[in-house]
This record gives C-alpha cells, sequence and structure tokens, in this order.
C-alpha cells in the first residue's frame, strides 16, 4: 500500500513538473517581436470642430471603419505599425445656407492611411500615435426642411472642397491571442476648404474610433 502511494506521489509530481515547465515555456513567448498583419471592423463618432460659417452648429454621427493593418517590430518595446482604413466620417448640422434655415446630415467617405509610431510596455498593450492621410472619396448630403432647391443642393455638394487631408491620430490597442482590440482618436490638422473659395461652412474633422481586429 506504502508502495502504491509512493509511486502515485512521484507520478504526480512528474506531471506537476512537466505542466509547470509548459506554462512557464508558453509564458515566456512574447509576440511583441513578431511581424504580424490583420483586418478589423468597427465605427467612427465622427464630428467637427474650428467650424465657421453663416449660424453653423455641428453635432456627432455614427459611420463605419473597416480595414487591415501591419505590425512592424523594432524591437521588443517599439514598433511601426502603418493601417488603411474605409472610414465614414461626417457630421449632422443646422443653420442657415444664403439666409434659409435647413437640418443636414453629412457622411464622408474617406481612405485613411495612418502610420503609427507603437510603445509596448506589456505583451498585452500597445500604445499608438501618428500622422494620417486622409483621401476623400464621396460626400453626400441629407438635407431635410427649409426650402433648398435641387438646385442649391447641387451647387453646395459640388462646391470646391480639399480630396487629400493630413491629420494626427492615436490610441491603444489591447491584444488577447489574435483578437485585437482597438480605439483611436484622431483630428484633421487641415480643413475640408480647398482654396477658400468654398460656400460650404469650413470645418476639420474630428473622430473617436472603436475596432475589434483580428491578427494573423
Amino acid at each position: 500500500m506504502k508502495k502504491s502511494i509512493l509511486i502515485f506521489a512521484i507520478i504526480a509530481l512528474s506531471g506537476f513538473k512537466s505542466y509547470s515547465q509548459t506554462e512557464t515555456t508558453t509564458t515566456a513567448v512574447d509576440h511583441r517581436s513578431n511581424l504580424t498583419f490583420g483586418v478589423k471592423l468597427g465605427l467612427n463618432y465622427s464630428n467637427v470642430y474650428n467650424a465657421q460659417g453663416e449660424n453653423f452648429v455641428a453635432d456627432a454621427k455614427f459611420g463605419v471603419a473597416l480595414g487591415g493593418f501591419v505590425s512592424i517590430t523594432l524591437g521588443s518595446f517599439i514598433g511601426i505599425q502603418p493601417e488603411i482604413l474605409y472610414s465614414q466620417k461626417g457630421y449632422k448640422s443646422s443653420g442657415t445656407f444664403l439666409g434659409t434655415p435647413y437640418g443636414m446630415t453629412r457622411t464622408t467617405n474617406f481612405i485613411d492611411v495612418p502610420i503609427y509610431f507603437v510603445v509596448k510596455p506589456v505583451e498585452n498593450i500597445s500604445i499608438l500615435f501618428g500622422p494620417q492621410y486622409s483621401y476623400l472619396l464621396k460626400q453626400t448630403d441629407d438635407f431635410t426642411g427649409g426650402s433648398l432647391s435641387a438646385t442649391d443642393v447641387q451647387n453646395y455638394t459640388n462646391d470646391n472642397i480639399r480630396k487629400n487631408i493630413f491629420g494626427l491620430a492615436g490610441g491603444l490597442d489591447i491584444n488577447v491571442d489574435h483578437l485585437v482590440i482597438g480605439v483611436r482618436a484622431a483630428w484633421d490638422t487641415t480643413t475640408n476648404n480647398g482654396d477658400g473659395t468654398s460656400y460650404t461652412p469650413k470645418y476639420k474633422n474630428m473622430w473617436y474610433q472603436a475596432t475589434l481586429g483580428y491578427r494573423f
């Protein structure tokens, strides 16, 4: 009986030692030094700032954000992460245009290309900040109320708008195995107004972004 107990104890001790070694080996794997790429999908909550226009008042709106990223390591604690995203921004507004009251929802579809400098203080957290280039693909304005004609709307939406916009972006990634939970805040440093001749209210975009990604 004592011999059986001794054998069982030896087997249990060996199993525990093997499990502990496995756990230690698994814990020691640090993905911060790996080159990874992935895809992400989420939402923007956007508005504008530095707005200038006749009685121009803006409120925030939601839009879609989706795209991909590449995480390039420069060591265990720093790296670079370029991304390319299809990103919907815009705002809701009310005011007057040429003396006429209106309500409007503007949706702007952009291709955003942020290039982040990344600091990775621990394995599961990445802090990101860097410049961003945005290219305007499409702008849609939905008007309600007032007495604007179809011609007024056409002239308003085809106004002189800047398509190439530069800005800054920053945020945080939480890495859980292959999943990446990302939050961002970003803002334009150049306005939407092309050469200054536009009748459209002058503004800069700003937005908050939350995404869920998968890294390979």
